[in-house]
């Protein structure tokens, strides 16, 4: 891969060990024919039966970003809230309560969700339900191994956006708003919102990412056997 901003080659090890989350960008513009490459690159990603039941919306529109911002916002409120009190917001382990409810005193600012309207790239990725094998659906816990059919693409696009010096974070926010939101973008039925991806020149790219050590999260034969270690 090539970063722009050096014309050097990003090896593939450096870019996984170096796209990170990145929330503020540059006033950069990006244009249409390299959001089109990002997706065209990305739409190689894995995905149950090779289905590839995923949908994009660019949006573009101003008022529509304004829309979808006023959306998100009260997630945002509540997840802070909830995030107050020591809790996991919106874990399923626990239940948390969840109302779209009075700003909490002294607001926090979301630089995405507040300046959706000039964010260079916003995109709204969905799934079609009936193309995801929910092999846990039957569980008594919430599901999760359908993210597998939806989330590589995911990531594929934040990993194309960087190999062209840009950055990007996946957001879910939107999907708590879904009823809401499948109105304004026109979502089929039997369809899901699976995340907002906010794409654009980096105020700063960085180059070291803090993450745990391998032996603190792989273990042998077991989740509670020994540490898996390189020896």
């Amino acid at each position: 891969m090539t970063d722009p901003t050096t014309g050097a080659m990003v090896e593939l090890r450096t870019a996984l060990r170096t796209t990170g989350a990145i929330r503020r960008f540059t006033d950069e513009q990006v244009d249409d024919a390299t959001v089109h490459a990002i997706l065209d690159d990305a739409r190689f990603a894995p995905s149950g039966g090779n289905r590839q039941g995923w949908r994009v919306a660019v949006i573009a529109d101003p008022s529509t970003r304004a829309a979808l911002g006023d959306m998100m916002r009260p997630v945002w409120d509540d997840y802070l809230a909830i995030a107050s009190t020591g809790r996991t917001p919106f874990t399923s382990v626990e239940a948390s309560p969840y109302v779209l409810s009075t700003p909490p005193t002294g607001r926090v600012s979301n630089e995405l969700i507040d300046g959706i309207v000039d964010v260079p790239v916003v995109l709204v990725v969905a799934v079609d339900l009936s193309y995801v094998s929910m092999m846990d659906q039957h569980l008594d816990r919430a599901p999760i191994t359908g993210g597998g059919s939806i989330y590589p693409f995911c990531w594929n696009i934040l990993l194309a956006a960087r190999s062209r010096g840009l950055g990007g974070v996946l957001t879910t926010f939107l999907a708590r708003a879904e009823p809401a939101a499948a109105e304004l973008l026109g979502l089929p039925a039997g369809w899901a919102i699976a995340g907002t991806i906010f794409i654009g020149r980096p105020v700063r790219q960085p180059t070291k990412l803090t993450r745990k050590p391998v032996e603190e999260f792989t273990f042998v034969d077991r989740f509670d056997g020994e540490s898996f270690t390189a020896s």
